[in-house]
């Protein structure tokens, strides 16, 4: 009834704002928590853009210094000057294991460069370097979640908008004994905002998602294949 009484006795709304405007109160419920959600999402979004980005440039300084040095003990002294970032975090805890089971091993000399890691000692480093790229990996997965959250549901919120809507449009019809077109046609149009809004703040945040889980997965696989060079490292050196 009540948006038959608006319809009829006010100017009928020609955009999507005065639709906004001239909406229902549980409408505009709809369309606030949508706005929080595409806030949220947005700042994850710009969050999670600048932290990849700066593990990359990261990665360039780290590999870049890693370059000018032939042997792992003055590649681990030339990283410690850098920020910390995931790579400097595996090579410092697989440094540190080693120098565990072979203190003084670093500093390689004719009494102990024969000395290699045992099959076991070395099976203990591997997990050394997976909990430590587990880690990494969560590390840079936190809020990711979110924007698939906010993808999933924006759109049943959108929905839900337009179904209650409508459902508002019908009964002002039935009270008001007035069903044509010109009636019905501005009641239907309002509650489709919703669904319009939904999808605009869904298709971001579902975009968002699959392009973070991507560079996630690259980012854990150059984790990954750091480590396997630290151990080829250490075998070159004679040291497993």
């Amino acid at each position: 009834m009540s948006l038959i009484v608006m319809q009829v006795g006010g100017a009928l709304p020609t955009g999507p704002w005065d639709m906004i405007v001239q909406s229902s109160p549980v409408i505009k419920v709809v369309l606030a928590i949508l706005t929080l959600f595409s806030v949220v999402s947005w700042f994850l979004i710009f969050l999670k853009w600048w932290q990849f980005r700066r593990v990359s440039k990261q990665a360039d300084r780290f590999f870049a210094e890693l370059e000018r040095t032939s042997r792992l003990e003055d590649a681990y002294r030339a990283v410690m000057k850098l920020p910390m970032s995931p790579y400097r975090r595996i090579l410092k805890e697989s440094v540190n294991f080693f120098s565990e089971l072979r203190p003084g091993a670093l500093q390689q000399t004719e009494s102990n460069k024969h000395e290699a890691l045992t099959t076991t000692q070395l099976e203990a480093l591997k997990m050394v370097f997976a909990k430590e790229i587990g880690a990494e990996r969560d590390l840079m997965a936190r809020y990711i979640p979110w924007l698939a959250t906010v993808g999933s549901v924006s759109p049943l919120l959108g929905l839900l908008g337009t179904v209650l809507g409508v459902m508002n449009t019908f009964l002002g019809i039935a009270a008001g004994g007035s069903g044509n077109i010109a009636a019905v046609a501005p009641g239907v149009a309002e509650a489709l905002v919703t669904t319009v809004f939904g999808l605009g703040v869904a298709i971001p945040a579902v975009i968002a998602y699959n392009v973070f889980a991507n560079r996630l997965g690259l980012l854990a696989g150059e984790l990954e294949g750091f480590s396997q060079e630290i151990v080829g490292a250490l075998a070159r050196e004679g040291r497993v």
